[in-house]
């Protein structure tokens, strides 16, 4: 992860202190669990946690083994024997490594998930403010750049509000489906480690049972959950890159953010530029090149290999840490969005009415005129608009093949914003329950 883009409570449930925590956490219950069932004596399982329950884990300590050992559960297991003294040799009875590993990464990722969820929440309040703010702010709707009809900014807002609903759920998704428990033994078979082990230390992490471990939790379940996460990342890139076409200095209805004492440019004093929003889709970026990887950890050789191990511990942390960071800043960047009304509304009329030119093509075909006649019409005097010739209204007033089918009056009542926002409360009503 980069410690510039990571904040400081994600940041921690991927530090070795969290890690180690979860490790003992698990052996620790599972020794309960096979006290239970006279596996190890009650009286060795209350001492590792009464031992090792507050003991603080070192990861210097851990690390310096490990050189040795050249295996990092070994190494935690005996900086732990350090601590707990004889009874340690009851730990990890019947278990894996990736018993421990992957249980404590599904604790991980679904505590992360967690995090994320509310994240999203953040965005989804700012998101709903200013859409209630905007309802009926007029602004122009645009399709491969070029201005199509009205709509409000309101309207924008509660678009993006219904997908970062869906991120929500995908992330809950992804949650319900990381969040499994290992304790299988060598190759899944429960030898030597009974699936009650399983059961109980699933219940204490707050998991449930991986149905079938072949000494791995499948890696299907990260693939989804990475690519779920992708997904999200790109709804944060599509609002971010709004805005950013928003901010330019020839649309200018939308502004990030300049705080007093801020700098746009080492060189050009005036500079105002979208960096938050900029930075925003370099972060959404970084979270979906964990896909492919997540991907390709699905197929592991025959019931398990490593291959998977070294680009989980990179893509777990980055993907989380980067993708709960830009929801942060996106959050707080549309909390505090400067909105700019009044030039929604001189954009909306640059072209001089032309983006009605669809009510004037239906009203035609309403008068009779077939479709493709109409459609000519309106299009050759549109053009006219284009090249700078004059206001469309005078052109359609003016048109010997318009004239005979409408009125002066019946035009000008064409060329009403209004008419386009008639359904506003509609959209509301589905998206927030309030028209």
């Amino acid at each position: 992860m980069i410690p510039r883009y990571a904040r400081a409570e994600m940041a921690a449930l991927w530090s070795p202190e969290t890690r180690y925590r979860i490790w003992f956490e698990i052996e620790a219950h599972a020794a309960d669990a096979m006290a239970e069932l006279g596996v190890i004596p009650k009286a060795s399982a209350e001492a590792i946690w009464k031992l090792g329950g507050d003991a603080t884990f070192d990861a210097d300590r851990i690390d310096e083994i490990e050189r040795t050992t050249k295996h990092d559960v070994i190494a935690f297991l005996t900086h732990v024997s350090e601590i707990v003294g004889p009874e340690a040799r009851f730990l990890h009875q019947g278990m894996t490594s990736s018993d421990v590993l992957d249980t404590c990464l599904s604790v991980q990722l679904a505590r992360a998930a967690d995090m994320l969820m509310e994240d999203v929440d953040l965005v989804l309040a700012a998101l709903k403010r200013r859409a209630l703010e905007h309802k009926l702010t007029p602004t122009v709707g645009r399709s491969h750049g070029i201005h199509a009809e009205p709509t409000t900014f309101g309207l924008k807002l509660a678009g993006y509000y219904a997908e970062f609903q869906r991120a929500k759920e995908r992330i809950a998704m992804a949650r319900y489906e990381i969040a499994t428990c290992a304790i299988s033994g060598a190759v899944g078979t429960f030898a030597n480690v009974d699936p009650q082990v399983e059961a109980y230390v699933a219940e204490k992490m707050h998991l449930v049972v991986e149905p079938v471990s072949t000494q791995v939790i499948p890696r299907d379940r990260h693939a989804a959950y990475f690519a779920a996460l992708a997904v999200v990342a790109s709804s944060v890139e599509r609002l971010a890159t709004e805005i950013r076409h928003l901010q330019r200095t020839e649309v200018l209805e939308a502004e990030e953010p300049f705080d007093p004492g801020q700098k746009g440019s080492s060189a050009m004093p005036h500079k105002r530029n979208p960096i938050l929003t900029e930075n925003l889709t370099g972060l959404a970026r970084l979270v979906r090149s964990a896909v492919t990887p997540a991907l390709e950890n699905v197929a592991l050789w025959h019931e398990r290999d490593i291959s998977h191990s070294s680009v989980e511990r990179g893509i777990g942390p980055d993907a989380t840490v980067h993708l709960d960071f830009a929801l942060r800043r996106l959050a707080s960047v549309m909390e505090r969005l400067v909105i700019y009304p009044e030039n929604m509304l001189k954009n909306l009329d640059r072209l001089g009415g032309l983006v009605h030119s669809q009510r004037v093509l239906l009203a035609l075909t309403q008068k009779g005129v077939a479709r493709e006649v109409a459609y000519a019409a309106v299009q050759k005097n549109a053009m006219k608009v284009w090249r700078g010739e004059g206001r469309f209204i005078d052109f359609l007033k003016a048109d010997p093949d318009v004239r005979p089918f409408m009125t002066d009056e019946e035009l000008e009542g064409l060329f009403d914003n209004g008419y386009h926002f008639k359904h506003v409360d509609t959209v509301f009503d589905r998206v927030f329950g309030v028209g």
